[in-house]
């Protein structure tokens, strides 16, 4: 297979349990539990108070510098403000509101059909407005994204590679509704002006291929490009190399080489908040595994608990082992399902007993290379993973430890079965304590 970006590896993808089963709709949760942090950067503070009527899509928290705001689900009370358990596994501040079941829109921002008049500082506001964020589990802020990367741009990405095992989320968006994603494409590369404008996919998406075939058939600015499927290919750096040839060196971002990369769903979101003035209160969650009893895609609100979520899929099978949010190679294991959805939460992963298998205790590594043949940033994990355990923070500098981007590769390939991310996670944070 032509590999165009440096390493990976190719995990059987299981996406057949959920991309052929029909989008759904059930019922709304009685509470949503809002975090006031959904995204990279500062968290926002609450502008509502215990006791407060809200509706749905009312601001109900922000903050200032690199901050977006959070915005109701659905409309009801607020019955608390507190600290509630965050997918991230931390108590992070929640606005709690119980749900009225009337869906009383919040009108406040402005719907402009006719993008074309408005100047790109108009629509990057819209943008932070509307809290949007980089919906394909990135959550950095894209207002900043795009402000960031005004005149430095000559190819814009649209990310449809959605590479992690199990995960339909963007498969399904792209099936349904991809007149949103182009035309937020669109609305973006209003904003950036590129030479070249890409919408990049896996091969193992074969009816979303052929939906944007159709979609694009008449359009001469953007491409459709085809890529081989493997992991992690919807990283931003690899991606990057995959589309255009440039390598990205580390501690670089994409625009070094003038690319700007964003997720289809953050294309979709851009156009329901510019047209239609929409902020972000819902999202698509493929709910799926073998311990579920229903794997499929879920329209949720924000603030749905995991617990509802997995209700929703027919509950969890008795031979349930773990619960994720997000895929198995960079998802956060979940002690609580009182957890809920956050922006960035494009799938809850139900594991089975036998994709636990047996427990094996870690051996000696044997010096055989596997994890820096798979190690898409090249590095080198075994010595990472050596220093991290003797917390030598020179060493790790050294060697480029803040480069790696926790993808699991190293770990999936390890015969020793090293917990290699975990110790090399350790060190970045020991790394970071020093700067």
């Amino acid at each position: 297979m032509k590999r165009l970006f440096f390493g990976g590896v190719h995990p059987a993808d299981k996406k057949e349990l959920s991309a052929n089963v029909e989008l759904q709709m059930k019922k709304e949760p009685k509470q949503v539990t809002i975090p006031m942090s959904q995204h990279i950067g500062a968290p926002c503070e609450p502008l509502v108070a215990v006791g407060d009527t809200v509706k749905k899509g009312q601001k109900i928290g922000d903050g200032k510098g690199l901050c977006v705001p959070v915005h109701a689900s659905v409309s009801g009370k607020v019955v608390a403000i507190e600290k509630r358990r965050h997918v991230n596994g931390q108590d992070v501040l929640s606005v709690v509101i119980e749900n009225d079941y009337k869906d009383t829109e919040d009108t406040s921002m402005t719907a402009y059909e006719d993008y074309s008049k408005l100047s790109d500082d108009k629509i990057i506001d819209i943008i932070r407005e509307a809290g949007i964020v980089g919906m394909g589990g990135a959550t950095f802020a894209t207002n900043v994204k795009a402000a960031s990367s005004m005149e430095k741009v000559k190819v814009l990405i649209a990310n449809a590679c959605e590479c992690e095992p199990y995960i339909t989320s963007d498969d399904m968006l792209l099936r349904m509704y991809p007149e949103r994603v182009l035309e937020g494409m669109r609305i973006i590369c209003q904003v950036l002006n590129p030479e070249r404008v890409v919408l990049a996919i896996e091969e193992n998406k074969k009816a979303a291929i052929e939906v944007l075939k159709k979609e694009l058939a008449n359009d001469k600015k953007i491409e459709l490009v085809v890529l081989p499927t493997r992991y992690p290919q919807g990283a931003e750096k690899q991606l990057v190399q995959a589309v255009t040839g440039f390598e990205i060196k580390g501690g670089e971002l994409p625009r070094s080489v003038g690319a700007a990369v964003f997720n289809v769903a953050t294309f979709a979101y851009t156009y329901g908040a510019v047209c239609f003035g929409r902020p972000v209160t819902r999202r698509i969650v493929t709910v799926t595994g073998e311990a579920v009893n229903n794997p499929g895609n879920y329209w949720l609100r924000i603030g749905t608990p995991f617990e509802e979520a997995v209700a929703q899929a027919g509950g969890l099978k008795d031979n349930a082992w773990k619960v994720i949010a997000g895929g198995p190679m960079m998802g956060v294991a979940q002690e609580d399902l009182s957890a809920c959805t956050i922006k960035g939460t494009n799938c809850i992963l139900c594991l089975s007993e036998e994709q636990n298998g047996e427990a094996k205790e870690e051996n000696p590594c044997i010096r055989c290379g596997a994890c820096v043949k798979a190690c898409p940033m090249n590095l080198q994990p075994l010595y990472l993973h050596a220093y991290g355990k003797k917390a030598d923070t020179k060493e790790l500098k050294r060697l480029n430890v803040m480069d790696c981007i926790e993808c699991g590769c190293c770990s999936y390939t390890c015969p020793a079965k090293l917990r290699l991310v975990e110790t090399i996670r350790e060190g970045k944070v020991r790394v970071k304590e020093e700067m």
